[in-house]
């Protein structure tokens, strides 16, 4: 008779070994306490236990954006399942690798109601590609395994495995190992696909390049320079893959998806071609670039998008990106098709706005500065996470990135708070890398708690406020439209008293110089926790949309 050696809990983390995984982000509770005790018992894995379930979430979800590979969030059941769930659905919402797991109540009582039973399964079903429920030890190898490889396909996102409490204690069948891992293959474009994307560009007048976020995931940036550089056309990006081109690249245009027209739609709207790589509708509303629904597209990505009636599809290229534009440009190589791109005015109007805010004095500071002088004090591969508000809207237009996955912005679910905790994500993949999250006050107090967390966890991190202890993007929409705003405003604490109650190193801008000193002190000193409020004037906000409502580009 076989002797038993190991329970399910200890079977599913030499699951999680095979998978690669490095780091579990989470909070244990009365039924995953086999669980936490068996990854604590790991030599691979690293258990991070953070202050809240919605904060373990976020982190791995940045760290599965940042590697690739899924990033893995644990809590125990009921309400520790619920408050994984934002950071959940945020990673599905940004095609971003991630595996929840979370404990259940036994078996035994999952048929009546009771304590702090909900059906957690139905719950997660809606925000992931893949959840269910371990019923027995027996699966854990092929459930773990389809977790992740779902989690990993072509379009990422994230997936959910609820374990029963005693399902989780049970003894294994100690012949039970991890499956292995095929190799994934790569699907190649068919030769008369490419035949007619050559087609419709040499037809085309004024073609433009869209890159979405598929290129950073595919690692494709220099296939889409290499197009770029051989028709000499623009390249513009969403804001969730700033830096696939860098913003010092003659063809770079900026981002598209602000909340009102922006430089950038001003190429769109000359276009009559968009080559569309790697993106998908999720990441802005194609209306903004194409609001007669009249542009000829050309999508090349690993699946077909969503139907919009403004994103009509001309012809689809649904293969790997990289042979997908390694064919298309040999073909057009072959055919010596080249474009008289005018440099339009977008570059320097956009330089234009940096130059004037670095020049400012002012205190609140102008958005503008701030933007500037992050991006003075930072080296090109630093990481910056910005967070959903109208910090958002500055960073993403503004903000000059150089190298992919160095400005990381939510535009998927586009929850607030996501920055902070996953800044910890951000470092624990990049340890070597200066690592700076910028949030409104409003996201900051969100989730401050993990400050602690970046404390024990021995973290060398930069937090940046900008204050202006308001809700300052709904306040910026509400005088839009309503030419006034309601229930938008709030107290803060002494952000600095605040940050020194947890041990960190607190800072407060009073002059306009001060941020770029302070800045710098926090980023070269290497090691502790820096959080540096800086005042922000709003204001800057309207008159923004009114420059922009007047601004015409000759192209």
């Amino acid at each position: 008779m076989a002797t038993i050696s190991k329970n399910t809990a200890q079977l599913l983390v030499e699951c999680l070994e095979n998978e690669g995984v490095k780091f579990v982000f989470g909070i244990p509770g009365e039924e995953n306490i086999h669980l936490v005790d068996a990854i604590n018992r790991s030599t691979k894995i690293n258990f991070i236990l953070t202050r809240h379930e919605q904060g373990a979430s976020f982190m791995a979800s940045v760290y599965g954006r940042l590697t690739g590979n899924p990033g893995v969030c644990v809590a125990t059941l009921g309400p520790g399942a619920i408050n994984l769930l934002l950071g959940v659905a945020d990673a599905e919402t940004n095609s971003t690798p991630l595996v929840a797991i979370s404990a259940q109540g036994g078996l035994d009582r999952l048929h009546k109601e009771s304590h702090q039973v909900i059906d957690l399964v139905s719950m997660f079903k809606p925000v992931t590609q893949y959840a269910s429920m371990v019923l027995t030890g027996h699966a854990v190898p092929e459930m773990v395994r389809k977790a992740f490889s779902i989690s990993k396909r072509d379009k990422p996102g994230a997936t959910y495995l609820s374990i029963p409490q005693d399902v989780e204690m049970a003894p294994a069948d100690p012949e039970s190992r991890p499956l292995p891992i095929a190799p994934i293959s790569v699907t190649q474009p068919t030769a008369s696909d490419i035949d007619r994307a050559v087609k419709l560009i040499a037809a085309a007048k004024h073609p433009i390049i869209l890159a979405g976020d598929g290129v950073t995931w595919k690692h494709a940036e220099q296939y889409v320079q290499q197009l770029s550089e051989l028709l000499n056309i623009p390249v513009a990006t969403t804001f969730m893959s700033k830096g696939v081109i860098s913003d010092r690249h003659k063809n770079a245009l900026g981002v598209v998806g602000f909340m009102r027209k922006d430089y950038e739609n001003f190429a769109f709207e000359e276009s009559d071609l968009i080559i569309a790589i790697g993106f998908s509708i999720q990441q802005f509303d194609p209306k903004k670039i194409n609001p007669r629904g009249d542009k000829k597209i050309i999508h090349i990505n690993m699946f077909r998008q969503d139907t919009d009636s403004h994103y009509d599809v001309t012809l689809n290229i649904i293969a790997n990106i990289r042979p997908s534009l390694a064919a298309l440009i040999k073909a057009l190589q072959e055919q010596d098709i080249h474009f008289e791109h005018r440099k339009p005015m977008i570059r320097a109007m956009i330089q234009k706005e940096l130059t004037t805010g670095a020049a400012s004095n002012a205190i609140p500071m102008l958005p503008q500065k701030v933007v500037s002088d992050t991006r003075e004090v930072l080296a090109d591969d630093d990481i910056v996470l910005v967070d959903t508000g109208a910090v958002k809207m500055w960073m993403a237009r503004l903000y000059q990135t150089y190298l992919p996955n160095t400005c990381l912005i939510d535009n998927g679910l586009s929850t607030m708070a996501w920055t902070l905790p996953g800044a910890l994500g951000a470092k624990l993949a990049y340890p070597d890398r200066t690592v700076v999250a910028v949030m409104g006050d409003g996201s900051f107090m969100m989730n401050s708690q993990e400050i602690e967390t970046a404390i024990r966890e021995k973290l060398h991190l930069v937090f940046v406020i900008w204050e202006d202890a308001s809700y300052g993007l709904i306040k910026w929409k509400m005088d839009m439209e309503l030419q006034h705003h309601d229930e938008v405003d709030f107290g803060n604490p002494d952000f600095v008293k605040y940050a020194e109650s947890f041990g960190a190193i607190g800072y407060r801008v009073e002059h306009a110089d001060d941020f770029k000193t302070m800045l710098k002190q926090a980023v070269s000193a290497q090691t502790g926790v820096h959080i540096i409020t800086v005042p922000v004037d709003y204001r800057e906000n309207l008159k923004l949309i009114e420059k922009l409502g007047n601004t015409t580009i000759r192209l």
